[in-house]
């Protein structure tokens, strides 16, 4: 029997990158997977790839209706939600003295709110499935101060902070509520159409694992917040970073 046998997760930002990553690895170790994201045909095609037990729908994070309703159709194509991952999340690089008021909103609007709602929307569905889980995607920005990223790391410390008082807010309906923290992965958002030698070459002397993270780094540790092994831990933060944070 696999880990994630009976169980349904539910996907944020799941197209491609570290999503698709994590909705194929839940879908391998038993789980179904419904996955939200704005990127639909990319999204379509890794549910098809993933066959039967994954489903695709259209999710805008910043729309609460929209939150609402891939939960309701989760619940209805697969009959209950155990777990949330909320992994959609965008980067804007700029010093902070040319920060854009509008494009700080957005990066806020989200990362937090974004989180925050998926949060709020899976609530219900948790509590009728006796329990569960919810694991946020952070960032080492929300570890320490990022140069020429105030957005983004106002919103990655915004997400390790909801975290926590999600976990403490919701203990009592046996909701588990965790946060990951990953360093330079090699994703199309960190790539940014840049070649992964230059990314490396530049945060080569941070890191103490001397290359860049991949999606396959960051994934195990999702899985593991997700799943029984975690049963005792919440309101927690987990850094996947090569060691830079040590430093």
């Amino acid at each position: 029997m696999s880990e994630f046998d009976g169980r349904v997760v539910i996907i944020s930002g799941g197209s491609r990158g570290q999503g698709a990553a994590e909705a194929r690895a839940f879908a391998a170790a038993g789980a179904r997977v419904v996955l939200g994201d704005v990127l639909d045909a990319e999204g379509e095609q890794v549910a098809s790839e993933i066959g039967a037990a994954a489903r695709y729908h259209h999710l805008d994070v910043t729309d609460e209706a929209a939150w609402c309703h891939v939960v309701e159709r989760a619940e209805a194509d697969f009959g209950r939600v155990d777990v949330l991952v909320n992994n959609a999340g965008i980067v804007q690089f700029t010093h902070l003295a040319e920060t854009d008021v509008e494009d700080f909103r957005r990066v806020m609007e989200v990362n937090v709110t974004g989180t925050l709602l998926g949060m709020k929307a899976v609530t219900p569905a948790l509590r009728r499935a006796g329990g569960g889980a919810i694991v946020n995607l952070s960032s080492i920005s929300g570890m320490k101060g990022s140069a020429n990223a105030p957005a983004y790391t106002a919103s990655k410390w915004a997400v390790r902070g909801l975290t926590k008082a999600a976990a403490v807010d919701l203990a009592p309906d046996g909701i588990r509520v965790n946060s990951v923290h990953p360093g330079v992965i090699d994703t199309p958002m960190v790539r940014r159409g840049r070649d992964p030698a230059e990314i490396l070459e530049r945060h080569l002397p941070k890191l103490l694992i001397p290359r860049l993270g991949t999606a396959e780094d960051v994934v195990p540790v999702v899985l593991f917040l997700a799943g029984p092994g975690a049963a005792y831990i919440t309101g927690a933060e987990f850094v996947v970073d090569g060691g830079w944070t040590v430093r």
